[in-house]
């Protein structure tokens, strides 16, 4: 059928009319009241029908999303604005906005303040954004934090960067995408974890010093989207199970130690999904690295270093015989982080006049990049405690990290007496791919010893050759004491509540809480306190079922009952 010239017309003119009209009707609509969807919702088993109406933001508006409990949540912010030193929410009347109770700070206690206003229609909000404020978008993903200790690469990494990090995982895909970092840090000129903040979440960091002075005088910041909440998941965070928060439930060490590689510029490591052995034969040499630290004294050091020479003299000796090994066969080196520099070319490249960053900045090594390149070399990690025993997280699947333990505190007016300390068992529990082993417990206040040195450092290279199982039993991956601590945890509720919540109303003297110090009842832990300034700190738990416990773990101790 053919269709004359003036039907086409008709028809043409009645569609641009219909596109015209809707194009109206939705500009109109954009620039009322927020948007608003009815949801039928049935409820069983009755046949009734409820009518929801459920509210949706707009372009400008803030929108959040929380994950976790009130004092360890983490928020995914949309539009969070900024401005004269102070976060800012605005919304609409209606818009129900979740609760949330968030601390960027992983050793606060208390909440981060929020400036909040509130519209009566989206279009004020929309005129007060778009012709009052004009904010500066600052696009993608922004990870904000505070970190007080951020010159201790320790401290900066696990207190800071990787609890921040665990807050972001929450929200996944996004931990695995490019993000800016926004630090709330002191100044410190010679401090280099900002630049491994920088180059770990890949668009760079932000101060949040210098964004605070941008913002006075009315100047206004907007955060496309912004997380934030390290709640009670940092290293230093006690949690009842004595790990790495996150470390074992959210892949949480994987991630971090995958990620810190892949941004440095470094090959993944080696994957061993099921057993140490996995791509290993019975003739490769385990490489061991012995970490030098404060606590050695000149006589631990003399002992390591009779250790060192009887595991190298054994390699030496049979690395090229082909008759059976009575031990696997092991390398040792004595290490000091410290004294690992990148090398790099001294070719020359000039910057130009608006490079925010030297024109290389990516293509050579720093300092921190050539400690992660010897870090993938090791089998096995050897360590007292400390900063040098932070860095074992960054261990490849199927390696072992060995703490040497320290001393703890030798108090003259009652007697020379020390007690084991190993301090971050909590790293080695909260990171399932590597295998924890430590010096007897009972042993160590009588020094370091070659035997005994030699003795685990075998007995590791043995573990690896034979196949430990992957993701290994966090709890085995603890000392006897802090196997006795989780038990006290599950025992002593109201002891672990206490030591682990992190309430405002908590002394900070029962947060600092390091395992063996609470085992051997001393300080805070004593039944008599511990004097400071004046006042007597005391931290309460059952003292009986503590002493019950330490019999149980063949625990020895001097310290009073």
């Amino acid at each position: 059928m053919k269709i004359s010239q003036q039907s086409k017309i008709f028809v043409c003119s009645l569609f641009y009319l219909f596109i015209s009209i809707s194009f109206i009707v939705t500009v109109f609509t954009y620039n009322q009241t927020p948007p608003v969807t009815q949801v039928t919702i049935k409820s069983p088993p009755s046949t009734s029908t409820v009518k929801v109406k459920v509210y949706k933001p707009k372009a400008l508006e803030t929108t959040i999303q929380c994950r976790g409990d009130p004092y360890n949540q983490s928020c995914l912010f949309k539009n969070l604005y900024y401005a004269d030193n102070a976060f800012t929410i605005l919304s609409v009347n209606g818009s129900n906005l979740p609760s949330y109770s968030i601390r960027r700070n992983a050793f606060e206690t208390w909440d981060t303040p929020f400036n909040k206003r509130i519209f009566n229609t989206y279009s004020e909000l929309k005129k007060f954004v778009r012709e009052n404020i004009r904010p500066k978008m600052i696009p993608s993903l922004t990870l904000h934090f505070c970190q007080s200790w951020h010159y201790n690469i320790g401290h900066a990494l696990f207190d800071g960067l990787y609890p921040a990090y665990v807050g972001l995982i929450r929200f996944a895909p996004r931990h695995l995408q490019p993000f800016r970092i926004l630090a709330g840090v002191d100044i410190c000129n010679d401090c280099w974890s900002e630049d491994v903040y920088g180059r770990f979440g890949g668009l760079g960091i932000l101060n949040l010093r210098v964004l605070e002075q941008m913002s006075k005088g009315g100047r206004w910041f907007v955060f496309e989207e912004l997380v934030m909440g390290s709640g009670t998941m940092c290293q230093r965070c006690n949690q009842p199970n004595l790990q790495l928060p996150g470390g074992v439930e959210l892949d949480a060490a994987r991630l971090f130690r995958d990620r810190m590689y892949q941004q440095h510029g470094l090959l993944p490591t080696i994957v061993r999904k099921n057993s140490s052995a996995q791509h290993r034969t019975a003739r490769d040499i385990l490489q061991a690295f012995i970490i030098d630290n404060k606590r050695f004294t000149d006589e631990d050091r003399k002992q390591l270093n009779h250790a060192i020479n009887e595991i190298n003299n054994y390699t030496s000796a049979f690395r090229n015989r082909t008759t059976k090994l009575q031990w696997p066969l092991i390398n040792v080196t004595y290490l000091h982080y410290g004294h690992i520099k990148a090398q790099n070319s001294s070719i020359q490249i000039n910057a130009n006049k608006i490079d925010a960053r030297p024109p290389a900045y990516e293509l050579v090594d720093n300092n921190f990049i050539a400690q992660l390149k010897v870090l993938q070399q090791m089998d096995i990690h050897i360590a007292g405690p400390g900063t040098g025993q932070m860095y074992q997280t960054f261990l490849s699947d199927g390696s072992v990290n060995i703490n040497l333990g320290g001393l703890g505190p030798v108090d003259h007016k009652k007697g020379n007496y020390s007690y084991t300390s190993f301090m971050e068992q909590h790293m080695t529990s909260g990171a399932p791919y590597i295998k924890g082993l430590y010096y007897p417990i009972n042993e160590r206040p009588k020094g370091i010893k070659t035997s005994e040195v030699v003795k685990l450092i075998r007995q590791a290279g043995q573990l690896i050759f034979n196949g430990f199982s992957m993701p290994v039993n966090p709890r085995k991956n603890l000392a006897p004491d802090g196997q006795l601590f989780v038990e006290m945890c599950q025992r002593d509720q109201a002891f672990c509540s206490l030591v682990t919540k992190r309430s405002g109303n908590t002394s900070g003297f029962c947060l600092n809480l390091w395992v063996e110090d609470f085992v051997h009842e001393n300080g805070q832990w004593s039944e008599a306190g511990l004097a400071d300034s004046g006042k007597n700190i005391s931290c309460p738990f059952n003292h009986t079922l503590l002493r019950e416990l330490r019999i149980k773990y063949n625990i020895k101790h001097n310290l009073g009952p």
